[in-house]
Order: C-alpha cells, then sequence, then structure tokens
C-alpha cells in the first residue's frame, strides 16, 4: 500500500540525519518517514518501531529496498529504549514521530477506526490483545462514557447526550450502527460527520493514546545523545499542546534548544496533494547536554 508521508523534507531537515547515525521513527506506519531516513544512511540505522504489527509488516514491503539499514520493532512507546537496545545502541542520534492514524487503519473495514466503512468496532492499534472500542460502549457506565466523549472527543455540548444514545441502542454491533446511533442524537450541523469525535475519542481511549504521548515525550530525550533531536509531527490541538509545553520546559530547564519557536505546517502544495496533512504542526528540539536522562523512568 502506497504511503506519503507529512512534511518529509521538512522533518528529515530538522532531523539533520547522518549518513552514520542512528535514528528511531517511534511511529513507522506504513514506512514513509523510515525509508526516507533509510535512503540517506550508509553505514548507519533506522530503528522503525510501530505497536500496530500490521502496519509494520506494511512498512517492511514499502521500505525493502533499505531493510538492511532498518531495524523493525514492534511495541509501544514504552518500549523504544528496549528498541534501541536490542538494535546495539546506547543512544541514539535523532527521534521521529507522526502521531497520526495511518491510511491503512482508516481504510481497512476490519479495523473499524472510520465511520466511513461498516465493520467490527475495534479500534484497536494492537490487534494482539486488550479491550475493543465495542468493548467500551457496550460496557462502560454512561458517565464515564460521557466524560471520554466530552474529554477527549472535544464535545463538550453533546457528549451526555450521545452517551445516553449509546447506552439505549445497545449492544452496539458495528461502525455504521454507532454511526447512525451518534446521528440520531446529534444532528448535522456543519461538513462533518455527526460522529466524527465520538469515533476519535473512543480511538484515543481504547488504545490509551494520552498517556502514551506523555510517555513518549518523557522517555523520548532521555535516549537521545547530546546534540540529538527530537521531531514530533502533531495533528491535534491537544496534542501539540502537549508537545509545546514539554518541549518548552525542556527549554527552560537547560536541557535542550527548541528549534521551532513557532511550529511548522504544511505548504499549500502539501495540503491540496494530500489532504491528510493540512491539520499537522510539527515542532523539533536539540539535546544540549545529557541531562535528558534525568526524565527516564
Amino acid at each position: 500500500m502506497f504511503h506519503e508521508p507529512v512534511m518529509p523534507e521538512e522533518a528529515l531537515e530538522l532531523l539533520a540525519v547522518r549518513p552514520d547515525g542512528c535514528y528511531i521513527d517511534a511511529t513507522a506506519g506504513l514506512g514513509g518517514h523510515t525509508a526516507r531516513i533509510a535512503q540517506r544512511l550508509t553505514t548507519g540505522t533506522v530503528i522503525a518501531n510501530d505497536r500496530d504489527v500490521e502496519s509494520l509488516e506494511l512498512a517492511r514491503r514499502n521500505a525493502a529496498e533499505w531493510t538492511s539499514r532498518i531495524c523493525f520493532h514492534h511495541g509501544t512507546f514504552g518500549s523504544l529504549p528496549e528498541a534501541l537496545s536490542q538494535a546495539g545502541f546506547a543512544k541514539a542520534d535523532g527521534l521521529l514521530a507522526d502521531l497520526g492514524v495511518s491510511r491503512y487503519q482508516l481504510t481497512a473495514p476490519e479495523r473499524g477506526f472510520s465511520l466511513m466503512n461498516d465493520g467490527p468496532l475495534d479500534m484497536r492499534m494492537d490487534r494482539s490483545g486488550g479491550a475493543t472500542a465495542a468493548d467500551l460502549v457496550n460496557h462502560m457506565p454512561e458517565m464515564k462514557l460521557a466524560r471520554i466523549i466530552e474529554e477527549l472527543g472535544e464535545e463538550r455540548r453533546c457528549g451526555q447526550r450521545i452517551a445516553r444514545a449509546i447506552v439505549r441502542a445497545r449492544p452496539i454491533r458495528s461502525t455504521r450502527h454507532l454511526a447512525d446511533v451518534v446521528s440520531g442524537a446529534v444532528p448535522r450541523t456543519g461538513r462533518l460527520h455527526p460522529a466524527t469525535k465520538t469515533f476519535m475519542s473512543l480511538r484515543l481511549a481504547t488504545n490509551d493514546e494520552p498517556a502514551e504521548l506523555e510517555r513518549l515525550l518523557r522517555i523520548g530525550p532521555s535516549l537521545l545523545k547530546p546534540g540529538g533531536r527530537m521531531v514530533v509531527i502533531a495533528f491535534m490541538s491537544s496534542d501539540d499542546r502537549q508537545v509545546k509545553l514539554r518541549f518548552r520546559e525542556l527549554g527552560a530547564g537547560g536541557r535542550a534548544l527548541v528549534l521551532t519557536k513557532h511550529p511548522l505546517q504544511p505548504t499549500r502544495e502539501e495540503a491540496i496533494r494530500n489532504p491528510a496533512s493540512r491539520s499537522a504542526k510539527l515542532r523539533a528540539l536539540e539535546m544540549i547536554s545529557g541531562a535528558g536522562d534525568a526524565a527516564c523512568p
């Protein structure tokens, strides 16, 4: 499956890839950024990490020409120290994380991420275990479900109404069923489908994404050498705010130099060519010293 990474030139320029360096692609997805990093290496290595083993397999195929320079690792952000160690490195020269959902996940009906295709209500990025989105919508107490929709989906005005409609419609059988239930509770008022934010909130909750991002921002700097760079591409305002605050904290503490005073965004040409990139915001920093080790749990 073809994959066009978001802001690849900007990301690699700020990552400052050296031919002999060690780099971590913390969210390899379908391998778009991984392949571009690998192309710039000679004796170096890129560690391609992803919690979705199916996406990782597609990344292997998409980056097949450069696999001798790539170490693939299946795991969450919390497993990045293990991935680095298994590849034979103590520290990395750079770390890249694209926080977007991959095109494969969104377009495969059996994954249950999209309300545009009918399928099982799964939404797990790692389908080897854990609760599905169906488990949440069919068994979670109404008040807790409403809180997830309100806080993670930013549906503060309609969260309670949506949660009540979901509970009354139980059991929710599929993505289409859930989309119809939410549409019945909250009619369309703009371009977005009424269930868009509810689906987003359930995906975030199913995969514990806010806590995972917190782990990345805590662990990531500790994995870098002095002079090593960390580049994060966020698509949600809440994620970008979290990245901004962590980078600012590292900068204020004298541990890093923030390279992006304001986040970089896709050019108009890229936004037209790749609509999925439109909301992307890229931030980068450079570690000044090994003081980032203090952030490691």
